[in-house]
């Protein structure tokens, strides 16, 4: 497992101070002091209904703080900031939709403009870049309904590098996909971080796809937080003071099981920590209730595939 990033070594691109988010009578978490550096993977992981997608709309500008403050790269967060990528969740496309892959990353490039691009040897040169870069070249002609989830999470990818930005934020990019599609998604994003020092907000269910990648985890749960590797922070102890019942963190085969007990509050009738296989609508994230997968991760070693 790699060692955090250290501020005095690599740039600031996000920074939250003593950050509260709510609705209603509702907090969703307060006093969030978070650091985001160039090159660094962070993956944010906690309950439905825990503010995760809400975090994400925020540094998007589409959603105000109730009180602190956010800055991206040194100036306060703005709406439609194109050195921010974003990479949603997988989607299939509709059957029969005519987009080709290459108009689908292509919109990275224009795609918040009006009218209809106007072809140019740049713009195609562009694209081509952006596919080569994703592993995503052969299939550019393609109908994008024609293609499984994973190579169009690969094409979400490349629409979120168009805008050179300096930060991705990754909502439940790999839900649904099979896993080897998930572990392709997530080294292909790691690798992009890499080579382009970009800062990454991955927004998970479960760690253990990309536990090997990450230098921090951000854990959201009941209102509060907390901060730090892997192993810092998924530990029964701590994960039990965050749910305030108790949580067993269970290792076995390198990887991380997270279990609740029956009688804690929310709890799943299988135990808090209980699996599922629904899509979370990222507009309700502070509608959803706790019947949730807490994330699980191998804290030692890379995680079996």
């Amino acid at each position: 497992m790699q060692e955090p990033p250290s501020a005095a070594s690599l740039e600031t691109v996000l920074s939250l101070r003593d950050a509260t988010l709510g609705f209603a009578e509702r907090t969703l978490w307060s006093g969030l002091d978070l650091d985001v550096h160039g090159g660094e993977f962070i993956a944010v992981l906690g309950a439905n209904g825990s503010g995760k997608t809400s975090l994400l709309k925020v540094i998007l500008g589409q959603q105000k703080l109730v009180s602190g403050s956010i800055d991206f790269l040194g100036e306060p967060v703005t709406r439609g900031n194109r050195r921010i990528g974003y990479i949603p969740q997988q989607r299939l496309a509709d059957e029969g939709t005519p987009l080709r892959a290459r108009d689908l990353v292509g919109l990275g490039l224009d795609g918040h403009r009006w009218g209809v691009p106007w072809p140019s040897r740049r713009r195609r040169e562009r694209i081509d870049g952006l596919l080569d870069a994703v592993g995503a070249a052969p299939y550019g002609p393609v109908p994008i309904a024609t293609l499984s989830g994973g190579e169009q999470q690969r094409l979400r990818v490349g629409q979120a590098l168009a805008g050179d930005p300096r930060l991705l934020l990754c909502d439940e990019p790999l839900l649904s996909l099979d896993l080897a599609h998930q572990r392709a998604v997530s080294e292909l994003i790691d690798r992009q971080r890499r080579e382009r020092q970009l800062g990454v907000l991955f927004v998970t269910h479960d760690v253990n796809p990309v536990l090997d990648l990450v230098d921090r985890v951000l854990y959201l749960a009941g209102g509060k937080f907390r901060i730090g590797t892997p192993d810092q922070v998924l530990r029964s102890e701590v994960l039990s003071e965050l749910y305030d019942a108790p949580v067993d963190v269970i290792r076995t085969r390198g990887r991380i099981v997270v279990v609740g007990t029956a009688d804690a509050p929310g709890a799943h009738p299988d135990g808090l920590h209980a699996h599922h296989d629904e899509h979370h609508d990222p507009h309700h994230d502070t509608g959803e209730d706790l019947h949730h997968t807490v994330p699980g991760a191998a804290t030692g070693g890379r995680s079996e595939r």
